[in-house]
């Protein structure tokens, strides 16, 4: 079996289903991946130490926003349960992690947005893993430790946001305006950054970005991409690009 990729997407809003362009990105995007015989999300939307499972039965989602229209919440994603992979993450972890279990915490929008338009079937075992801290060389190092999984057909995804600060979409015009001077400044960055594979400059990014404190007041949606740098040996090539809403939605795969 070839060694299954690793992903780091930018996982929008609930609202991305009504994206026609970002869906059919995000189709062809699995469509082109080699079918995987599970999925392990690291979302930006669940933080928990220590590292903490979710179900591993089919449990409802997790509704984790406000204010949307209802259709939004009437949302479903039944996934089977992750249970051989749940005990290969423990076995992996035991050591060195403390691991726990959450089994009534379902898939959050982090997870599911983005695997309603992936792998819309929901005929792939998934299992959520939360974040136990934001600290870029500790996520790195967990990510490390899950590198095997690819070796089985687990497709590990980091799904956040490339940049991500909320109270500043009101600088732009609706989903296509022009993105602000932080955003882009701190997207081009990012992208240089990757193709040369700097991860020192990655895992330091707070002090090494342009804009960095601006794109991401606070790190949770970069945070998950640090796993997915863990968990990879390769640079990264960007699948998706562009702005929604000002924010940066560069979503990357590595080999």
């Amino acid at each position: 079996m070839a060694r299954t990729p690793v992903l780091y997407l930018s996982h929008g809003a609930p609202p991305l289903a009504d994206d026609a362009r970002w869906t059919r990105q995000l189709a062809g995007w699995s469509a082109d991946l080699p079918k995987p015989q599970a999925i392990l999300v690291v979302s930006a939307h669940w933080e928990e130490a220590p590292l903490t499972l979710g179900a591993t039965e089919t449990v409802p989602l997790v509704y984790d926003f406000w204010g949307f229209p209802d259709r939004f919440y009437q949302v479903k994603y039944a996934a089977p349960g992750a249970h051989e992979l749940a005990a290969k993450v423990r076995k992996l972890l035991h050591s060195t992690t403390p691991v726990h279990d959450a089994p009534e915490r379902g898939l959050d929008h982090g997870a599911y947005v983005p695997l309603v338009e992936m792998y819309p079937d929901a005929d792939v075992p998934v299992l959520q893993v939360s974040m136990p801290s934001l600290d870029p060389q500790a996520l790195f190092d967990l990510g490390r430790k899950l590198t095997p999984l690819r070796d089985e057909g687990v497709l590990i995804i980091g799904s956040g946001f490339f940049t991500h600060n909320l109270s500043a979409m009101r600088e732009t015009d609706g989903t296509d305006g022009t993105p602000p001077q932080w955003s882009t400044e701190f997207d081009h960055w990012g992208d240089e950054v990757i193709n040369r594979g700097d991860v020192d400059a990655l895992l330091d990014f707070q002090h090494k970005a342009p804009a960095a404190a601006v794109a991401h007041p606070r790190i949770e949606h970069f945070a998950p991409l640090f796993v997915t740098l863990g968990a990879s040996e390769t640079t990264g090539r960007t699948v998706i690009d562009g702005f929604w809403h000002g924010l940066a939605k560069r979503s990357l795969e590595f080999s």
